[in-house]
């Protein structure tokens, strides 16, 4: 496995103005996993980071990702291309869980989420098809609490599968997210009122849970006042 990938790359931008002076290579020393392992290797055509949640974690929802260094996000896109697949001893409850965490504040162990379970995509049940996209804010607003809480606002359903990529794109200006999948006009989810409020500024992290074995490729941050 090679630990430099020079297809994946970060490219910061502000309206026109660039705020990197070149592309960034992810190497394992720009790349902080948190309860979480990674390598790197070639899938479906594509050099891609590898991240699998670690098995001591039983509580979903939680910190599991790759966070990248030296990158503060509040507003603007942050765009993806995912790949998962069920690890071997997945349990029957595992749906491919992949996404992106932003606004991380390790300060405060504090984030904002939106993730894909792409089995539930073609689920031959509407009520599983209905739960295909998510939102969730942690620490205190996980998806059972928001099912719960506020049924359907959460969450929603778009076409997506086990083993393909799929590209997310989420827009964030300062209350609000959206998510876009495959490079679609219209968001597939649309968040109103993300819990951390409005001006929460932090890191990013290339999220996976329970069963995934999680892909990420092609990652693009763009960067809004």
């Amino acid at each position: 496995m090679n630990p430099i990938l020079p297809g994946l790359i970060i490219s910061l931008l502000l309206g026109s103005t660039k705020l990197t002076a070149q592309a960034i290579r992810l190497t394992k020393d720009r790349l902080l996993p948190n309860q979480v392992s990674m390598s790197f290797g070639r899938i479906m055509g594509k050099e891609a980071l590898r991240v699998v949640k670690d098995t001591t974690i039983q509580k979903v929802d939680e910190p599991t990702f790759v966070r990248l260094k030296g990158v503060d996000f509040t507003n603007g896109t942050i765009e993806v291309r995912v790949l998962s697949r069920l690890l071997k001893n997945a349990p029957e409850t595992a749906r491919g869980f992949i996404g992106i965490a932003f606004r991380i504040d390790e300060a405060n162990s504090s984030y904002e989420s939106i993730y894909i379970r792409p089995t539930n995509g073609r689920a031959d049940d509407q009520v599983r098809r209905n739960h295909s996209i998510q939102y969730y804010s942690y620490p205190d607003y996980k998806f059972d609490r928001l099912r719960k809480e506020a049924p359907e606002r959460y969450e929603s359903y778009a076409d997506m599968a086990l083993n393909e990529w799929i590209t997310l794109k989420i827009v964030v200006r300062g209350p609000e997210a959206r998510l876009y999948l495959n490079n679609t006009k219209q968001p597939a989810l649309l968040v109103k009122d993300l819990k951390h409020g409005a001006g929460k500024a932090g890191g990013i992290g290339l999220w996976v849970d329970v069963g995934t074995e999680g892909f990420f490729a092609d990652l693009t941050v763009t960067k809004q006042p």
